[in-house]
């Protein structure tokens, strides 16, 4: 059988625009499959269709700081210089930055940009073919590749509601196109915890929408730490955030031109419902089960270097199911292709991948969480460290002193993970993100000497609270400092 290809990367994700262009670096003959826009796994705008949350996040938060200028008097024509002036934002306007925003990126990493730069971009369907040999058949052709690379990314999963399909609803990438209407929905409910739903909550509070979310589970996010999530969830009901936890969906219906939620045991009217209560993976066009590769309704089924039951198909991004992060779906694609072009001994490790919620202040988190770290060891060993962000200079000058650092580590001092929720998370948690990678332990961070006044200073005052701790608790080395000092203030040189 003739070899076209070293890797076909399948999916126009960023994690398979990423994977292909990184292929074509490593002088491997690479050819990226991009579905057309009727494929049953793209939708509208992928793979940037976080870059409009960002965006509309960008212009909510700047209109919330003009708003808090008043207070120090940099807002004149407010009624008194004692109260926050309401600034106003002009959603279709707003998307519409946002999109120009999105298609300078398109031009960016478009498939003719990457076709100069070496790959073989094919648009179309396709699906997998296993006789006579392994190959992916797109647009009347052939593909056989030595390995194949799964990067066709997730779209939301629909839960069975009892009315929900016949009142109709929208998903987070479909937001902006009734944002951008010249008389958007006034009131909205979000079913859903995951990162997308609370950070488009947050948004659509600031741009002065009425905004309810409703979470199955008892936290807000299930993969963060409990004390932070409580944190955050307190931040979103400040900002007018109605949130509901523990909380089920139970029916919709459509009542003249409004739309009721039976919301646990509360009615709630609002003009438009955003379901985002999880990810399910594109494959269904495929072909997958012809060429052995097994799934479930949420995700593929890959091992611990990202090899699914076919070895010579790989995967990388959320087709495997778990949260939409471009960095992590990154991350996978080095370890896919490196295993599926050179030889497979890399292994995945989530440990030391930061991730990040981007409300404001932000969220970011690495390795394990309290609960997570005192069910692996014993709970005499986990270490807890906390400081916040008011007694940093910075934040301080800054009047962003709402926020948390939270470190988890063992007694010898290795760190297992840290959640930063405050201003400038999403650099700091890179710092700590690093120390797990390199084994770093707490205490050389005591030793940084960060810039005055920086949010670094977060890390030094934490780690130094650490070294107090370790002090107070070790008699025999305080008796020793206490001796030392007293002889060197009677010693005379």
């Amino acid at each position: 059988m003739t070899i076209d290809y070293d890797v076909v990367v399948i999916g126009g994700s960023l994690a398979g625009r990423y994977a292909a262009l990184t292929a074509s670096q490593l002088r491997a003959k690479v050819a990226l499959v991009q579905p057309t826009t009727n494929s049953a796994f793209n939708i509208v705008n992928a793979p940037y269709e976080f870059i409009y949350q960002h965006s509309l996040s960008r212009i909510s938060n700047f209109a919330k700081q003009l708003g808090d200028a008043a207070l120090i008097g940099l807002q004149p024509s407010c009624a008194a210089p004692t109260e926050k002036c309401q600034i106003s934002v002009d959603a279709p306007q707003a998307t519409l930055y946002a999109h120009g925003v999105v298609s300078n990126l398109q031009e960016q990493h478009s498939p003719a940009t990457l076709a100069a730069l070496g790959v073989d971009v094919i648009i179309g369907n396709g699906q997998f073919h296993s006789s006579p040999h392994l190959s992916f058949a797109v647009n009347d052709r052939l593909l056989r590749a030595r390995t194949y690379l799964l990067a066709t990314g997730s779209r939301p999963a629909i839960p069975e509601i009892e009315g929900l399909q016949r009142t109709g609803f929208l998903t987070i990438s479909q937001i902006w196109q009734s944002l951008s209407s010249p008389t958007p929905p006034k009131k909205w409910v979000i079913i859903g915890g995951v990162p997308q739903s609370i950070e488009m909550a947050q948004t659509l509070a600031r741009f002065g929408y009425d905004v309810t979310l409703v979470v199955e589970r008892p936290n807000i996010l299930p993969h963060i730490d409990l004390e932070v999530a409580q944190l955050l969830c307190s931040l979103l009901e400040a900002e007018g955030v109605r949130v509901f936890t523990k909380t089920l969906v139970t029916q919709i219906r459509r009542i003249e031109d409004k739309k009721w939620l039976q919301v646990g045991d509360r009615a709630i009217e609002t003009d438009e419902i955003v379901v985002a209560t999880a990810q399910q993976p594109n494959i269904e066009s495929l072909n997958l089960a012809a060429v052995d590769v097994k799934w479930d309704q949420r995700r593929l089924r890959v091992n611990d270097k990202l090899q699914t039951t076919n070895k010579r198909i790989w995967a990388c991004g959320d087709v495997m199911g778990g949260y939409e992060f471009a960095n992590i779906g990154n991350y996978e694609a080095r370890i896919a292709l490196q295993n599926a072009l050179f030889f497979p001994r890399f292994k995945v490790n989530y440990q030391s991948i930061p991730w990040a919620v981007f409300t404001d202040p932000m969220l970011a988190q690495v390795g394990l969480t309290e609960a997570q770290a005192k069910r692996r060891f014993n709970h005499n060993e986990v270490v807890l460290l906390r400081h916040y962000f008011k007694s940093i200079t910075a934040a301080q000058i800054r009047d962003e002193t709402t926020g948390i650092c939270k470190l988890i580590i063992l007694g010898n001092g290795e760190i297992l993970g840290a959640s930063v929720l405050g201003t400038q998370a999403s650099e700091l948690i890179n710092v700590i993100a690093l120390a797990i990678a390199q084994k770093i332990k707490v205490n050389r961070l005591a030793d940084l000497a960060p810039l005055y006044p920086s949010f670094s200073e977060i890390f030094e005052q934490t780690a130094q609270d650490w070294r107090q701790q370790k002090l107070s608790s070790n008699v025999a080395w305080q008796d020793y400092l206490e001796s030392f000092f007293h002889f060197r203030r009677n010693w005379n040189f």
